[in-house]
């Protein structure tokens, strides 16, 4: 079973020490928490698509500790990424340039560009700087699940495989990074995440948020990914024709500000509407509704605006089909 280690002093060398001997060890950034290998071990970021079941399609970000050591994994640094990494750096924006030789293949899945940022937690950059290495970490969880905002979530899915973790508590923004790539023009939004869009544009006027075709350089852009164990189907207006009827009792609700009647199970992501509220606590909720024993979880909608953007990106992609609503029943449109 994974070693849950302080995150103090003594904690964070034992951590480091087992990412240079090649083990993988969870830690918590602002966003998720990760599961970090040694980013230039190949045979330890091999672990990692391992334990996850991670199909090796899918690249992985790589962590830093500071803009210079992304740009020692980058062969060109272009004005405009420094000037991101100004803005938004250490945070949740992840940016994807063309990679040295010295990025293994497999972290990159064989594409010729690596993906990397700066966390801001405090937790993050003390593992990255005791370990003395850049750190290869997607997010602490069994592949295409949902993304872990506790330790204690981590060891539920991954205690047995890992050799430790390092225990942060609730992580503060709780939705992934923002992804974009810098080797298109203009640049594109490759996943939205903890930096909003809005954010961007002011740095990045003409900024792509169109989904790019073919193999992306980014992970989190699969078409089903974020998903929960109990059926998740996302509250739509349209007709029910050709649903299945389900009874409101059976049901869990996900809910952006306030309760909705008849359900088994309510959870509202922010009773002020505020959407970074929303963000941080979206993962955790839906966790929570999953564990309910439910036969199906209903998701409202929120504002598709700054990290709302974010939020309908995962609903949609954690989503087995839409829902509508009478006044007893829920009606289910696969």
């Amino acid at each position: 079973m994974a070693r849950v280690l302080l995150p103090d002093d003594e904690g964070i060398a034992q951590a480091a020490a087992i990412l240079r001997a090649g083990g993988l060890v969870a830690f918590p950034t602002e966003t998720v928490y990760g599961l970090g290998a040694n980013a230039f071990d190949a045979r330890a970021v091999a672990k990692v698509f391992a334990v996850k079941g991670r199909p090796h399609f899918d690249p992985v970000i790589v962590h830093v500790a500071d803009p210079a050591d992304a740009e020692k994994l980058w062969t060109e640094v272009p004005p405009l990424a420094r000037k991101l990494m100004e803005r938004f750096w250490p945070g949740p924006l992840t940016l994807v340039l063309p990679k040295r030789e010295i990025v293994p293949d497999i972290a990159t899945a064989g594409l010729p560009t690596v993906a990397v940022r700066m966390p801001s937690h405090p937790v993050a950059l003390a593992l990255i700087r005791a370990a003395g290495t850049p750190v290869a970490a997607p997010s602490a969880n069994r592949f295409g699940r949902l993304s872990p905002t506790h330790h204690e979530a981590v060891v539920e899915q991954l205690g047995e495989a890992i050799a430790a973790v390092l225990a942060g508590g609730a992580t503060p923004v709780g939705i992934e990074s923002t992804v974009v790539s810098l080797v298109e023009d203009p640049p594109r939004v490759l996943r939205p995440g903890g930096t909003p869009i809005e954010a961007l544009r002011e740095v990045i006027p003409n900024v792509r948020v169109d989904p790019p075709r073919g193999p992306s350089a980014s992970p989190g852009t699969l078409p089903r990914h974020y998903r929960p164990l109990t059926p998740l189907f996302l509250l739509e207006p349209g007709p029910a024709e050709g649903g299945e009827p389900l009874d409101r009792r059976r049901c869990g609700f996900l809910a952006y500000q306030k309760a909705w009647h008849g359900f088994a199970q309510v959870e509202i992501l922010s009773e002020k509407g505020d959407l970074l509220e929303a963000a941080a606590r979206f993962f955790a909720l839906l966790r929570k509704l999953d564990r309910a024993g439910l036969a199906a979880i209903v998701a409202e909608p929120v504002p598709e605006e700054s990290l709302g953007l974010a939020i309908m990106d995962r609903l949609r992609r954690a989503s087995s089909g839409r829902a509508c609503l009478d006044e007893t029943r829920v009606w289910i449109i696969r």
